[in-house]
């Protein structure tokens, strides 16, 4: 078992773009926040095993709220268990940045409270042999 306190949160925060956004009314793929959950989970892997490492599965998916193009989004994880190559993370994806369109086309307010939309946790794994630091 690895020292957890060597291990970090990782973020992301971005805005949905009109490309992201997937059905009707400008709603975003609950798919394109798990891409975002990949991309948190390569970089820990970086950060703890100077590898890309491969994403085995995801645990537990909980989608709680809708997603819009134009909103921001702050996607975060973390290394809550290492065994000698798995890695269990924890992943939460919240809205910072609310669009707003029923107001103006280009309209948008800054959340006094994060909204959560997206909680998971899952399993990657750097082989041993791609494992740099120890």
């Amino acid at each position: 078992m690895y020292n957890m306190t060597q291990y970090e949160e990782s973020m992301i925060r971005l805005r949905m773009s009109g490309a992201d956004a997937h059905y009707g009314g400008g709603l975003v793929d609950g798919a394109r926040i798990l891409a975002l959950f990949g991309d948190v989970a390569t970089e820990l892997l970086i950060i703890t095993d100077g590898d890309e490492g491969l994403f085995l599965r995801y645990d537990e998916v909980e989608f709680l709220a809708p997603v819009y193009e134009g909103d921001y989004i702050e996607a975060t994880g973390r290394i809550v268990e290492a065994g000698r190559t798995s890695r269990k993370m924890e992943f939460e994806a919240r809205k910072v940045i609310a669009a707003r369109r029923d107001v103006a086309p280009s309209a948008a307010d800054v959340l006094t409270e994060p909204e959560t939309v997206v909680r998971a946790s899952g399993v990657c794994v750097t082989p041993k042999e791609l494992q740099r630091k120890k």
